[in-house]
């Protein structure tokens, strides 16, 4: 892949003001990426998720879940039927089937919102499709299923590709880097290759480093310091550190108490120039991307420099 180089205007500005712009068409909606920070609300249709598992368990308190959080300031739901939590076993197709699949269906008949499905089955992301979501979240880059970027490319949908080593019931066995913030952005070159190769066009693809995905603390922490470095992959960038295990393990916080340690991350991400967002408590993230939002979009007064 050959990225054209910055512009020495776009160097000379502060991170957060250099996010691209990507237009993704999502049903009769436009995605405008970059022109402010864009929310996926988490919406797991499993037993077993590592922070909500169980907590949407009929298509009905499903329905309930996404329309709080479409009202809270969520672009898009994130609807996933398999944990990927570190350990988690692996989900048959007709049972992740049988999950997702008449939830999609209700959200797209009562709801009509913008829809992603987190799965990295090419069938489930077919058929999820064809039931009213819009975009494929895949959490193995296009490598878990050889059919999936056929998929991405014939529907012409946006694919997030996210980066992982190895499996969820390996990736936190020792993961060993010599440069994470190279080896990640390298391995989601990669991906974007595989997808542009396939049929996927380059702005319908998002890049998401994979916080927690294979990653130890220190390894989490230098990614979040320099997400900065995946611009140069010319892709939008999602991040999603909702709840997650490093935020326990810095502020020995369980779960349920990891708010703030969230808003804090999503804050630092939206300031290196994140597009997406991938979140469970919707409302206080909002105002957070909103007031950071506003923020960047001050006109610098003529005294001040690039």
């Amino acid at each position: 892949m050959t990225v054209p180089p910055p512009t020495p205007e776009l160097l000379a500005t502060p991170v957060a003001f250099r996010r691209p712009r990507f237009a993704w068409r999502c049903g009769n909606r436009i995605l405008a990426l970059g022109t402010r920070t864009h929310l996926a609300g988490i919406l797991n249709i499993t037993p077993d998720s590592f922070s909500d598992g169980g907590s949407a368990p009929t298509v009905e308190a499903a329905l309930r879940r996404a329309e709080t959080m479409l009202q809270d300031g969520a672009d898009l739901i994130d609807v996933g039927g398999e944990s990927t939590r570190p350990g988690a076993n692996p989900v048959d197709l007709a049972t992740e089937l049988s999950r997702v699949i008449p939830v999609i269906r209700e959200l797209s008949r009562a709801l009509r919102c913008v829809m992603a499905v987190d799965t990295s089955k090419a069938e489930v992301a077919r058929q999820a499709i064809e039931a009213g979501a819009h975009i494929i979240n895949d959490v193995t880059a296009l490598r878990g299923d050889p059919g999936m970027a056929d998929v991405a490319a014939r529907l012409q949908v946006p694919v997030i590709l996210m980066h992982m080593q190895g499996t969820p019931q390996t990736m936190q066995a020792a993961p060993h880097y010599d440069d994470v913030v190279a080896e990640v952005r390298s391995a989601l070159e990669q991906a974007a290759q595989r997808g542009t190769s396939a049929g996927i066009p380059a702005d319908y693809q998002a890049v998401d480093p994979g916080i927690g995905f294979g990653k130890t603390l220190p390894q989490n922490l230098a990614l979040l310091r320099h997400l900065d470095a995946l611009h140069a992959l010319g892709r939008p960038i999602m991040v999603g550190v909702s709840r997650k295990a490093l935020i326990g393990e810095v502020l020995q916080a369980p779960v349920g108490e990891r708010l703030m340690g969230t808003a804090a991350l999503c804050a630092l991400a939206i300031t290196q120039g994140a597009h997406l967002l991938r979140i469970h408590d919707v409302k206080p993230i909002a105002e957070v991307a909103r007031m950071i939002d506003a923020v960047i979009a001050a006109p610098a007064p003529p005294s001040v420099s690039p």
